[in-house]
């Protein structure tokens, strides 16, 4: 079974930066993410039969300080071989404690034989673009035309969910 942990970001899509990049890139082939964006903590391939995973995400996530993340970057990269890229928005720092608390999600579910394949990387997808006319520097070049403010949100709504599938668990982490 595929599934993933993931933390709510409260970012609207009547953003005024949000709208602007929409602008920008219209015309272009993209499936905008409406509605519904959070930070992946880990996406697992595998999980074997029977393990409980939720036990130990409830010891870890119950006494966390929900992560306040200031945004204050647009960025590109490409998946499926470079033939899609995916448009985001991202921190220019990290805080370490969240960074602590999905180290300690990821090795949680490694230490029960959980196969996760993909590495961490801090970001929320806008929009997935499959257009021949577009990789990733054109990408780029568009995005650093948006007008992004630097916004700080505390996050506290974390979600573990069976991918394409329904939520098994949800936490909400002190603010």
């Amino acid at each position: 079974m595929q599934s993933y942990i993931e933390i709510k970001v409260p970012i609207r899509w009547e953003e005024p930066w949000f709208e602007q990049l929409r602008e920008l890139l219209d015309g272009v082939n993209i499936r905008w993410q409406h509605g519904y964006y959070h930070i992946t903590m880990a996406f697992l391939d595998e999980t074997p039969l029977g393990v409980d995973l939720l036990t130990g995400l409830s010891r870890l996530l119950l006494p966390a300080d929900a992560p306040t993340i200031t945004f204050d970057r647009l960025d590109a990269f490409a998946t499926g071989g470079g033939r899609r890229q995916v448009i985001y928005l991202t921190t220019s720092h990290t805080p370490a404690h969240f960074q602590t608390l999905v180290d300690d999600i990821r090795h949680h579910f490694k230490a029960r034989g959980s196969v996760i394949q993909s590495d961490f990387r801090l970001h929320v997808t806008l929009g997935r673009v499959d257009d021949r006319r577009m990789n990733v520097a054109k990408l780029k070049q568009v995005i650093n035309d948006v007008d992004l403010p630097a916004t700080t949100l505390t996050l506290t709504g974390v979600e573990y969910r069976i991918f394409r599938g329904k939520t098994l668990s949800q936490w909400k982490l002190k603010a």
